[in-house]
């Protein structure tokens, strides 16, 4: 009778290391998302799942006075030797063989039978237990992890998410993740544009139709104005205040004599940082000597976090929603086009060309 105590015993350690096993197969989000759509497995076991750190810890409990409490009867009534043996046998089945043994169907239509009792349980022990996690995170919280990770397992994350074959995010999404959490990794120097490349502008040039149509052609929207050497720089100029047909003077009359500087070692952080401050969009970068070695815009950064490149050509027009709603009144004029009904002589002729509104060929032109 003893043995068959044991017996049972034991049986009943391998049980309790197989739920724990198969509570923590699927992550509870994904069982979330599953019980949502009616998956009435996914829902029992949900409803256990929940209480994450006190199932673990009633299951776990149990394990190990059942565990302990099987060798005890297996030595009442067995050499001590071989209640050991059995002992490491019983922790061998419920800790290596069952979990390298993986999740079956049959187990986990039978952990979902046995949920609502289990829930019943920790119903009324997930308080006190919570309590006494408490007090042991506070004193010991080394050996309890808060669930707050470090940036490089966040992207370890982000790598296995790429791999998993029922992955639902989008491979785009996460790499913009991985961009936002090492673009501030990265230094001013490796990103900038080069001071031998960098568009600047005289500020003694003429402001008017050439400069603009040369300024525009560049694909740019903002521009550095020197004076004298070109090291010497005095302002910005961006392309909308040149925009119009009755502009004159000289470029010094339009720029915007607010320069900012960053240091080529500061970090692509700091330059947000800098630009979420200032609202400028443009720095002049600097090294050691305060010497002008290049440029750095929001463009820039927002590339090392998207990973694809930022255009800035509407960047001329001052007032986006007037552009917005030009391009859908051109858009409703073509609509409208379509809509009207063929004269006869088109209709009677195949070989006319449609009829077709020049108001359709409107163009958007910078003002």
């Amino acid at each position: 009778m003893t043995i068959l105590i044991g017996i049972l015993i034991g049986l009943s350690t391998v049980f309790a290391a197989s739920l724990q096993r198969i509570y923590a197969h699927v992550p509870l989000k994904e069982l979330k998302r599953r019980a949502r759509y009616g998956d009435q497995l996914a829902e029992a076991l949900y409803m256990v799942a929940t209480y994450g750190a006190s199932l673990r810890a009633v299951l776990w409990t149990f394990m190990c006075i059942s565990g302990a409490g099987f060798v005890v009867f297996m030595s009442l009534t067995t050499p001590i030797w071989l209640a050991l043996i059995t002992g490491g046998l019983l922790v061998w089945i419920g800790f290596i063989w069952l979990p390298a043994l993986g999740t079956t169907d049959l187990g986990i239509k039978f952990a979902a039978i046995v949920a609502p009792i289990i829930a019943k349980i920790l119903y009324y022990l997930h308080s006190p237990i919570d309590r006494i996690l408490s007090i042991l995170r506070r004193y010991h919280p080394i050996y309890f992890h808060t669930g707050i990770y470090e940036r490089a397992d966040l992207l370890d994350l982000i790598d296995s998410q790429q791999l998993q074959s029922d992955n639902r995010i989008e491979n785009d999404e996460l790499d913009i993740v991985r961009g936002a959490l090492t673009f501030g990794d990265k230094i001013i120097r490796d990103i900038m544009t080069p001071r031998r490349v960098v568009n600047t502008v005289n500020s003694k040039d003429d402001a008017g139709p050439i400069l603009m149509n040369e300024l525009y052609t560049s694909g740019h929207s903002r521009f550095l104005v020197y004076d004298g050497k070109e090291d010497n720089i005095v302002g910005i100029l961006f392309l909308r205040d040149l925009a119009g047909k009755n502009k004159r003077g000289k470029v010094k009359d339009y720029l915007h004599p607010e320069v900012m500087y960053l240091h080529e070692e500061q970090t692509l952080f700091d330059a947000l940082q800098a630009i979420k401050k200032t609202h400028h969009h443009l720095y002049v970068v600097v090294n050691s000597f305060e010497e002008y070695v290049g440029i750095i815009t929001l463009e820039d950064v927002l590339e090392q976090i998207i990973g694809s490149p930022v255009m800035d050509e509407f960047d001329q027009y001052e007032d986006m929603r007037a552009v917005a709603a030009r391009v859908a009144r051109v858009i409703q004029k073509e609509r409208a086009n379509e809509e009207e009904p063929k004269p006869e002589s088109e209709s009677e002729s195949e070989s006319e060309p449609a009829y077709k509104s020049p108001e359709a060929d409107e163009t958007i032109e910078v003002e």
